[in-house]
């Protein structure tokens, strides 16, 4: 099973890299009706009802790679969907430690024989978010929205049934949402780097320290800001590093002062650019509601869950794996050990930590 670089991977299959037309494979011997195919598309629900009360005709943006397959029934019988993290978007899992481990020939997400969806979820990417104009009037939107609009734009583009949800972060705790609220529609769940409990504790405190800061810049002007305000944002970012970081590894990387100065600012500008604060406010505020623990005996397919020991996020030692987990009849859970190759909650995006764990969970009947 060999790991295709994303350079070699857009040679082998020009489609995945430029063009939203199928392209036979030249590089590699495969029957004839097999094309490759990545799109990107937008879905419009129109009225889509929040659960607030709130209306709106809701664009939902997504990508996919490969193409549908249809079974005797008609149905489009090899879909996998992969959900992202508070502020990502689906193309996030184009970047190599992602793609050059799951989609290449023989890999768990072969796009050959899968079809894999994408989506840009409410408030993130190209869907529809306060900072299309709406701003601070933009429906106050939840996790339970989310996932209703995930599902309604699945059967827009006519998938009734996936073969797995895998989600990182924000999507781990979307699969959680997804296994009780439309039990089956997916055959397994993969939730990487959450806990089904609700946001509490230091988890939720330092997401509202961060809309708090956001809020509290005057620059912000109750969300109706001229220009983005800057010193609510910087505060935002440096929350977020430090929520998201690997202590271990990066005392090895920066042992120095300046060594580690340097990286910060750098991380700095990175985490900001692009971002807008009322987005960030909604993105971070829409885990108010969550919590599955009270129905999980509801999700009865296969799961994999797996949490990383060096997660800010989702510490270990909660006392919260163990109880949760025998309550889903079919769950397996993993901790991924610390290390100085680990990424902090960020580990779940690196799928070399837990790529044989997922080969594993797709044998299972």
């Amino acid at each position: 099973m060999r790991s295709l670089s994303l350079l070699a991977f857009a040679a082998a299959f020009p489609a995945f890299a430029q063009t939203t037309q199928p392209v036979a494979t030249p590089a590699r011997p495969a029957p004839a009706a097999t094309t490759w195919l990545i799109k990107e598309g937008d879905i419009t629900l129109p009225g889509f009802r929040f659960k607030t009360g709130e209306t709106m005709d809701l664009r939902m943006h997504y990508t996919t790679l490969g193409t549908p397959h249809r079974g005797p029934d008609g149905r489009i019988d090899n879909a996998v969907m992969v959900l992202h993290g508070t502020g990502g978007t689906g193309k996030q899992f184009i970047q190599p430690q992602f793609a050059d481990e799951l989609y290449g020939p023989g890999q768990p997400f072969d796009i050959r024989t899968h079809f894999v969806i994408l989506p840009d979820n409410i408030g993130h990417g190209a869907s529809s978010k306060p900072s299309d104009g709406k701003r601070m009037a933009f429906p106050k939107y939840d996790y339970d929205d989310m996932v209703a609009g995930q599902k309604a734009m699945l059967e827009a583009i006519g998938v009734t049934r996936l073969k797995v949800i895998l989600g990182t972060s924000m999507g781990c705790m979307h699969a959680f949402v997804w296994g009780e609220t439309y039990p089956g529609f997916a055959e397994r769940l993969a939730p990487f780097a959450c806990l089904p409990v609700q946001i509490a504790g230091l988890n939720r405190m330092w997401r509202k320290m961060t809309i708090d800061a956001i809020q509290a810049d005057p620059a912000w002007a109750g969300g109706n800001y001229i220009a983005q305000p800057q010193q609510g944002l910087r505060t935002a970012s440096s929350l977020s590093i430090i929520a998201g970081a690997n202590p271990l590894a990066l005392q090895k990387l920066y042992p120095t002062r300046p060594a580690a100065e340097a990286f910060l600012a750098e991380a700095l500008a990175r985490n900001s650019a692009g971002r807008d604060a009322n987005d960030y406010i909604y993105q971070l505020d829409s885990s108010r509601n969550y919590d599955p623990s009270p129905a999980l005996e509801k999700i009865t397919v296969p799961v994999l869950w797996i949490n990383s020991s060096d997660d800010f996020i989702n510490p270990s030692g909660y006392g919260v794996v163990e109880p949760a987990a025998k309550r889903m009849p079919r769950a397996t859970f993993r901790l991924i050990a610390a290390s100085t190759e680990t990424k902090g909650h960020g580990t779940h995006t690196w799928a070399k930590f837990w790529k044989a764990d997922l080969v594993r969970l797709l044998a299972e009947k």
